[in-house]
């Protein structure tokens, strides 16, 4: 008899867990929000759900839908207040899947590609549904570089690995193999602007660090970046291009690949620092270090920063696959140094422009692994301007006055250095060329002019003709001023 009580209340108990584990299956998830980024090159849905769930993505045509079935999951948000302007969706519907569920279907104004990955809770959200809609043949800049300044970036980017080819052949060639160089005319000077690939930090679903009164750092570095900018357009012989210019993600790894895509000669991302304590303030500008951190504060920097693409579910690993195989090595070895060596330069001379409206929280530039600075063709330096942790620099970084005196402080760094030492096609080389006049071992080249023929009229050898001018190969402009060696 007793066995039989216990029996019976065992089955109760199993029953009654049964029961409450169906009830918890039957409504296993729920979507407690959606959020929307429109960027110029894709969109950002995110489903912010109270527990795990498998969902299928799939397309529909006449009229251009997209389905997004959520298993065991119902809808607890109003889709109706989401910001769909600039973006591909015109509007959303939502309801009962049959078979259990939720299906939401997206009305779609133009062709997109789908893709849509889950991410696990971390210290800022739950679990979420990230469903992205990109655009092809759309660039992810609203202001992409004109084409003949795009051509004439390519045409200096292989002379220059024409030049690091032919320093490799000569390296392994012996003086009979090798081969007389082409002989080019003077071409007229293109006059370019110098570009400058300004990144706002975090964006979209990475709010970055947020102040004690709830200041987003993504807000705060998109409207100086956005200054920054302006200050670049304004000046005579400078472009920027935004690399973030909405509320939107982009992924650490695509930001240099943007500048590259852009042509950029320098890249330049804008941050705000963050600590555990509301004490520490200024700015610190940072360059990449080939051997990592120079102090723990800088790794510490570099790890949170880094850790954004976990948050924004993209892969962050430096690729090179956009070089050439063969060039790979011979480029790292060529410009890294070089690049580097630029980084450090116009940081210093930013730094010191900052030092004259904000306090300085590291007096030298410091050095970290930080991915976006990871680009071995492109100076680029990261600023972080101002803690956002402090409660009386998060109030500065609100103030209109003040994103001004910052952006206009980094840009007199970078306009100082590229004057001082302006790119071979740019208008600022061309105005210091033609500015001065020639001396008695200088030559101005003249239209029809070839390296060979100025060499072989002033009797020197084209070798010594070159290095004296850092000439990589026998590119000249009109117009271009050359030191002649003496014999």
């Amino acid at each position: 008899m007793e066995m039989k009580g216990i029996a019976a209340g065992v089955y109760r108990l199993l029953a009654t867990g049964f029961f409450a584990l169906a009830a918890v299956d039957v409504q296993a998830s729920s979507v407690e929000s959606m959020r929307l980024w429109a960027a110029p090159d894709h969109a950002r849905l995110v489903f912010d759900l109270s527990a795990a769930t498998n969902a299928n993505v799939f397309s529909l045509e006449n009229p251009a839908r997209l389905v997004i079935d959520l298993d065991d999951t119902q809808m607890d948000t109003d889709p109706s207040t989401l910001p769909l302007h600039d973006s591909a969706i015109t509007s959303v519907r939502t309801g009962a899947r049959e078979g259990g569920g939720l299906r939401v279907v997206l009305e779609l104004n133009r062709e997109i590609e789908p893709r849509h990955f889950t991410l696990t809770p971390n210290d800022q959200y739950g679990h979420r549904l990230v469903v992205d809609l990109e655009y092809p043949g759309e660039s992810a800049v609203e202001n992409p570089i004109d084409p003949i300044e795009a051509m004439i970036r390519d045409q200096e980017i292989q002379a220059q690995r024409a030049s690091a080819q032919g320093q490799l052949s000569d390296s392994v060639a012996s003086p009979s193999e090798a081969t007389p160089a082409e002989v080019q005319e003077a071409k007229l000077h293109p006059r370019r602007d110098i570009i400058i690939a300004v990144d706002a930090g975090h964006g979209g679903e990475d709010p970055g660090a947020i102040g004690p009164s709830g200041t987003r750092e993504k807000d705060v570095v998109l409207e100086i970046a956005r200054r920054l900018a302006a200050e670049v357009n304004g000046t005579e012989g400078f472009k920027a291009v935004l690399v973030r210019d909405g509320d939107y993600y982009i992924g650490l790894r695509q930001r240099t690949a943007l500048a590259r895509e852009q042509k950029a000669d320098f890249f330049v991302s804008i941050h705000a620092d963050a600590f555990t304590s509301p004490r520490p303030q200024g700015s610190s500008v940072y360059a990449l270090s080939q051997r990592g951190a120079t102090s723990e504060t800088a790794q510490w920097l570099a790890d949170s920063e880094n850790r954004s693409d976990l948050i924004g579910g993209v892969d962050g690993n430096l690729s090179l696959r956009d070089k050439d195989q063969v060039l790979r090595g011979v480029l790292l070895d060529l410009t890294m140094t070089a690049t580097l060596n630029d980084s450090l330069s116009i940081g210093g001379q930013v730094l010191e422009q900052l030092g004259r409206i904000n306090r300085l929280h590291k007096s030298r530039v410091e050095q970290a692994g930080f991915m976006v600075l990871k680009s071995p063709d492109i100076p680029s330096l990261l600023i972080e301007v101002g803690f956002i942790s402090n409660p009386d620099e998060e109030r500065r970084l609100r103030d209109p006055v003040h994103q001004s005196g910052l952006s206009q402080a980094i840009f007199s760094g970078l306009r100082e250095h590229f004057e001082r030492f302006p790119p071979p096609a740019s208008l600022l080389a061309w105005q210091r060329d033609n500015q001065r006049r020639p001396s008695g071992n200088e030559y101005r080249i003249q239209s029809g002019d070839t390296l060979s023929a100025i060499a072989v009229r002033h009797g020197v050898p084209v070798n010594q003709l070159r290095q004296a001018n850092d000439l990589n190969g026998d590119v000249i402009r009109v117009g271009q001023v050359l030191q002649i060696p003496r014999s």
